[in-house]
């Protein structure tokens, strides 16, 4: 008998969310995020969730040649360029869209782009939030040296928001991004995209052609509000059960380190779920847990294999109980929060050795 943990990756709420994207985007075109193997719900997958998208967007050049080989023929947009000279002719081959943020990159471009080829770019701007790209001051110059180059065939204008989930951060406000951005591209032609997943929900004027969604199409929020709020599924369920019981006295002490001491007789669960699993190993004592459908908490250290749980008031639990650690009926922004992350790491992180499900629901 296998291990009781299963994620089960539902087809049709990637669908929905995309949807609920565009939606939002207003007349913008949507480019779905699928880096880091599609935010952990593999890449095959968000192609077939995302089917309807204008086009996929990633990190990685090998995951976009899979793309391909699995047969997306629209877009696909490098988000950090090509680092080398073996991945621009990669995308030349494959017919990738590259960002440029850089003047090595550029200069790649000038002296390794193969003649006859044609390649699509973004010029970023470095509009504030000071991790890749031009700054608004040379932007014109780094656009005016691509131009110059006879296999760059169109040039889009780009960006990256650092706070579209909070609009007022004294230190970068969006709006003076969105400013920077505007005045630093003023005049050029091309396509622009600036909207990320908190922008596409949150602030409709930057959608501008493009939109970025990323984590939202995966059933989470990049703000303060619950996904279901904007209308977002949960793509992403994982399950487990209840393998051990415990009755304790008042004083017993659960788990390594002995964190939590039963303050009364109580009884615990032992959930076969643990850090090894991809669940947060710093995820306290109250992090919120479903079994039989019913709210209750961690309780103690996080195991590698295992993690206990408070089954007070839960008469009927016991070995074999259903357990949800996120998703179905459990926001994952919710166990993030308890833990002190964010719901994107949570997905990220899930373990190779986590048996996945693919289920398609007709809710899109």
């Amino acid at each position: 008998m296998p291990r009781p943990l299963v994620a089960t990756i539902d087809i049709s709420a990637l669908r929905h969310n995309l949807a609920v994207a565009r939606r939002q985007a207003g007349g913008a075109k949507v480019w779905a995020v699928v880096k880091a193997d599609a935010y952990g719900h593999g890449l095959a997958r968000g192609m077939r969730g995302f089917a309807d998208a204008d086009g996929l967007a990633l990190i990685e050049p090998d995951y976009a040649v899979r793309l391909r080989e699995l047969g997306w023929r629209k877009p696909v947009l490098l988000l950090e360029g090509f680092f080398d000279k073996a991945d621009l002719l990669v995308a030349v081959q494959h017919e990738f869209q590259v960002v440029v943020h850089c003047e090595e990159q550029i200069a790649l471009l000038e002296t390794a782009l193969p003649a006859g080829a044609q390649l699509d770019v973004h010029l970023k701007m470095n509009s504030g939030m000071n991790r890749l790209g031009f700054k608004p001051a040379i932007y014109h110059d780094a656009h005016a040296r691509l131009r110059r180059i006879a296999g760059v065939r169109g040039i889009a204008l780009i960006t990256h928001l650092a706070n579209a989930d909070e609009a007022d951060n004294p230190a970068l406000p969006l709006a003076r991004q969105l400013t920077n951005f505007a005045e630093g591209a003023q005049d050029l032609p091309g396509q622009r995209s600036v909207a990320n997943s908190a922008a596409d929900l949150l602030h409709p004027e930057a959608a501008a052609d493009w939109v970025r969604a990323g984590i939202m199409l995966y059933g989470g929020t990049p703000c303060s509000r619950a996904a279901a709020e904007f209308d977002l599924l949960p793509a992403m369920t994982l399950r487990s059960e209840i393998i051990g019981v415990q009755n304790l006295d008042a004083g017993d002490a659960v788990g390594y380190g002995s964190r939590f001491v039963a303050p009364q007789p109580m009884r615990i669960g032992v959930v076969a779920c643990g850090y090894a699993d991809g669940y947060p190993r710093h995820a306290p004592t109250g992090t919120p847990v479903l079994v039989n459908g019913v709210r209750t908490s961690t309780l103690g250290r996080i195991s590698m294999d295992m993690l206990m749980v408070d089954l007070s008031g839960i008469a009927d639990a016991a070995v074999g109980s259903p357990v949800v650690l996120w998703g179905e009926g459990l926001p994952i922004d919710e166990v993030a929060n308890a833990a002190g992350t964010i719901g994107y790491e949570l997905m990220c992180a899930l373990a190779a050795r986590v048996h996945i499900e693919q289920i398609e629901q007709n809710n899109a």
